[in-house]
């Protein structure tokens, strides 16, 4: 893990020739805007309550479908555009409606685990359904490792790819997050997109898809650029939302890969991390 300091934005470097540091702040959900008991501060509500009434854009980007995430986004009382799934989904929290939904090719996926298990043994996998009444399925030895009041049904392997989805899960019980991802990607990196978005959660995608692309259309629909935008994040799958942005900040608790692309570091999700640097670029009036 690397040892870089927090080094929090400066309003005065990180203008972009607007009267706002940033319209749009982009931050990811676990392990960036929730805190390990998947709560959002106090602090972080009013930095980002600061920043919106100064005219800002928020946007949740995260791996969760919009299934998953609405639960966050009523306690929180996000009623904007977020990107879901992965870049997936562009969902509008207010309506609870979907502007966008990609799905995964099935026989592709089919395909993808085979070559995967292929090289490394067994896999266990879930399936995410596609659309705002999809259940994420859970096939045998299959164990969620976040959120861990989400719903998840279990079927047998027969059943994950009987209905359009938008991703499969997989996990492995001998390799690491990191090794499964990188044997993931050397097997069938050209079927299918492979991220990993968190402890236990490698995740096959449509091939192209990322955080990035699902940003990008949700910018384009609020008039906003890449040039606009600071990002928050702490895994591999938020590396492509970090370089389509305009200056991207990594958690303290990010995972190295992240690191190691990020502009500056910020204290953790448990320190309000995202507060640390929305107050110094928005201060509270």
């Amino acid at each position: 893990m690397s040892t870089t300091s927090p080094s929090p934005v400066s309003p005065e470097d990180t203008r972009n020739g607007g009267d706002l540091p940033y319209r749009l702040v982009a931050t990811d959900l676990d392990g960036t805007l929730l805190t390990s008991e998947e709560t959002v501060s106090e602090r972080t509500r009013a930095a980002l309550a600061a920043a919106t009434g100064a005219g800002a854009v928020h946007i949740v980007v995260t791996g969760r479908s919009a299934v998953w995430a609405r639960p966050v986004f009523d306690e929180i009382g996000y009623t904007g555009i977020a990107v879901c799934g992965q870049g997936a989904q562009v969902y509008d929290a207010g309506a609870h409606k979907l502007l966008t939904s990609l799905t995964l090719d099935r026989r592709l996926a089919a395909l993808a685990i085979e070559k995967i298990e292929a090289e490394t043994g067994p896999l266990a996998v879930a399936a995410n359904q596609d659309g705002l009444d999809g259940q994420v399925l859970a096939g045998p030895g299959y164990e969620l490792l976040i959120g861990s009041d989400l719903p998840v049904v279990r079927v047998d392997r027969g059943g994950l790819l009987a209905s359009p989805v938008s991703k499969l899960y997989i996990q492995h019980h001998a390799l690491t997050d990191d090794a499964l991802a990188e044997a993931a990607r050397r097997a069938a990196g050209d079927l299918v997109g492979v991220v990993m978005a968190g402890p236990g959660v490698v995740e096959l995608l449509p091939l192209g898809l990322s955080k990035a692309t699902g940003l990008a259309v949700a910018a384009r629909r609020l008039g906003l650029r890449a040039a606009d935008t600071i990002a928050f994040g702490d895994m591999p799958n938020d590396v492509p939302m970090f370089g389509w942005a305009a200056h991207g900040v990594a958690m303290a608790n990010a995972h190295e890969e992240l690191l190691a692309v990020a502009d500056t570091v910020t204290t953790s999700n448990d320190e309000d991390g995202v507060a640390a640097v929305l107050e110094r670029l928005y201060p509270a009036r």
